[in-house]
């Protein structure tokens, strides 16, 4: 197990690098784990980092949580051209920050671990900017309530991932899941916030929720087989 743990370090170093604190709307940010203070990302051994993990389940786990930061990302600018202007505006953009640095951080584990990504990145792209925009066509409100729905999937998602990991084996994998959990408390947060802001009070909320659910339940579905 040791051996296994110290093989999947390498990749982990390579990606996380350094990260710099987070200003969310309530200030609550930690840190990404990082084995070296201030350490910058370095070229890694591939063949090193791989060897021990298995590799099905990380592909798997890696390439649906990019195409997750992916598609919230294009969410959050849906949601910007739409209320950018508006006063939900600096709120939104607060919280598509840190989508931004989440959607890094995964960019960086693909290249590390070799991971292809999704090939439906291009409906991607364009089903979650579409659903931002028209979440935000019924206001503020709607917004909110895209969010609330989006981002109680997603910390669900990653619980679930955690628990495979546990399985799997807890110390090998530590560092990977110690960067989902950071990623779930974000999205917990963002969950918060929308909560906070009304989402409930949202033109047919129920059904908007349960609507926008059972869409990301099938992208997680085919964005970690296809």
């Amino acid at each position: 197990m040791a051996a296994a743990a110290a093989a999947l370090a390498p990749a982990l170093r390579c990606s996380l690098g350094r990260h710099q604190a987070l200003s969310g709307p309530a200030g609550r940010r930690g840190r990404w784990p990082s084995p070296a203070e201030g350490s910058s990302l370095r070229p890694c051994s591939t063949r090193a980092a791989l060897d021990g993990i298995n590799k099905a389940v990380v592909d798997r786990i890696i390439r649906v949580d990019h195409a997750g930061e992916y598609g919230a990302n294009r969410i959050y600018a849906g949601q910007m051209a739409v209320l950018g202007r508006s006063a939900a505006g600096p709120l939104i953009q607060q919280m598509w920050n840190q989508e931004k640095d989440h959607l890094k951080k995964f960019n960086e584990l693909m290249v590390a671990y070799r991971v292809r990504p999704t090939v439906l990145l291009p409906f991607w792209n364009i089903a979650g900017f579409v659903l931002g925009a028209g979440s935000s066509l019924l206001g503020k409100k709607g917004a909110m309530a895209c969010t609330v729905a989006v981002e109680e999937s997603i910390s669900d998602h990653y619980n679930n991932q955690i628990r495979t990991l546990m399985e799997e084996d807890p110390e090998k994998y530590r560092e990977l899941m110690q960067i989902i959990k950071q990623c779930r408390d974000d999205e917990l947060e963002h969950h918060d916030i929308g909560l906070e802001h009304d989402a409930e009070r949202a033109p047919a909320y129920s059904v908007l929720k349960t609507v926008i659910q059972l869409g990301c339940k099938a992208a997680i579905y085919l964005s970690e087989r296809i």
